[in-house]
């Protein structure tokens, strides 16, 4: 359990919007192996979470339906300095070694393991990423009050990472990028920034509606979510940013925060206890949940997705696709984003898909991204 210390710097008014986030449920406690629960994505149906410094090399597999750690996996040439974030795309899984409380890390790296390696061995070996900040020229350690410590990064597209820095000082929170390619890099911060009036703590990058969804908390515990939409590119602060306090919740150290299809998502928190006015306050670890409203991008690229036709939808057995722009790849999910098919037929057999909804991701000729979604009967 992490002691608490409380953080002066100033909170700015804020817009707090309701309408989008909603449904927000405290799920079930976290098993006592995960009270530093810093990281978390959903996979082939489970909850991965790790603990964050100084805790094991592991990823632990949590089954939503029974409340407890299922596997764990050990990555053998790791160490935990200070996990604090963990992200995946479509082949791998990244774990983020990004905490820097004090301002001075030198050693900030990013793990990436292969999925198929994960999905059958529980001890496996990461490639490693290893980063440093373009713009950091001073590393005296300075506990607690750095703008360089970073607890959230998220996987953007098909060959970058970004990052986000959780600034002790005055809130201001920069994104930066990072190559997927393992070897050393030197990280550029993207030209808009986010007052984000918190600690950001945790994020995660939804595909199917182009919204990223940042998780932190004030200097009082108050948790809250930014909901970051409509930007420009990987300058992700660019467009629309909104920010809901999760304020049913009361006090809550939320860490990390997962998708689990286009209006679902997980957050984790971690145990805390600290005093306050004489008062000692505290909580365990726990597992969230809430849902949005948003849409999926069948028409993030308008022109794109009317050269894209599917029939027929609803589907019972051979779902056809057709564009006039050709396309490279074509991948179908189910509703909790687990991918189901890659390919790059035209005419797809689903007699053995269940009844439901899913999500077809097919890449066009002109390597535009388009998104549908269809029915199977």
């Amino acid at each position: 359990m992490r002691t608490i210390i409380l953080f002066p710097f100033f909170l700015l008014n804020v817009f707090a919007a309701f309408a989008q986030i909603s449904n927000v449920n405290e799920e079930f406690l976290l098993p006592s192996s995960l009270t530093e629960s810093s990281g978390v994505i959903y996979f082939n149906n489970k909850l991965i979470t790790h603990n964050d410094s100084g805790g094991e090399n592991k990823l632990y597999e949590v089954d939503v339906n029974t409340e407890q750690v299922a596997r764990t996996v050990t990555i053998s040439n790791a160490t935990n300095v200070d996990w604090e974030d963990i992200t995946q795309d479509d082949t791998s899984i990244y774990i983020g070694d990004i905490g820097n409380n004090n301002g001075n890390r030198t050693n900030l790296k990013i793990y990436k393991i292969s999925k198929a390696d994960y999905i059958i061995s529980t001890t496996i070996t990461a490639e490693v990423i290893e980063y440093s900040y373009s713009d950091q020229t001073d590393f005296t350690s300075n506990s607690n009050n750095t703008i360089w410590d970073a607890e959230a990064f998220v996987s953007f597209d098909s060959n970058n990472l970004i990052l986000f820095t959780k600034n002790w000082v005055d809130g201001v929170t920069k994104a930066y990028i990072i190559p997927k390619t393992p070897g050393t890099h030197v990280v550029n911060a993207e030209p808009t920034t986010l007052n984000s009036n918190g600690l950001i703590t945790g994020g995660t990058y939804n595909p199917a509606t182009g919204k990223l969804y940042l998780v932190g908390y004030t200097n009082v515990l108050q948790p809250f979510v930014w909901d970051c939409e409509d930007f420009n590119t990987a300058d992700v602060f660019s467009g629309t940013n909104t920010q809901t306090q999760l304020s049913t919740l009361g006090q809550e150290q939320a860490e990390s925060i997962t998708f689990i299809d286009d209006n679902n998502y997980y957050i984790t928190s971690e145990s805390f206890s600290f005093t306050a006015g004489g008062f000692m306050f505290s909580d365990n670890a726990k597992l969230i949940s809430f849902t949005t409203n948003d849409e999926v991008l069948a028409n993030t690229n308008n022109k794109a997705a009317s050269n894209l036709t599917l029939f027929p939808n609803p589907v019972t057995q051979v779902l056809n696709l057709k564009s006039n722009e050709g396309f490279r790849s074509v991948e179908i999910y189910n509703s909790q984003f687990k991918q189901l098919y890659r390919g790059q037929e035209s005419t797809i057999n689903l007699t053995s898909f269940s009844p439901g909804f899913y999500f077809v991701k097919v890449q066009l000729n002109t390597n535009t991204f388009v998104f549908k979604k269809f029915i199977k009967q």
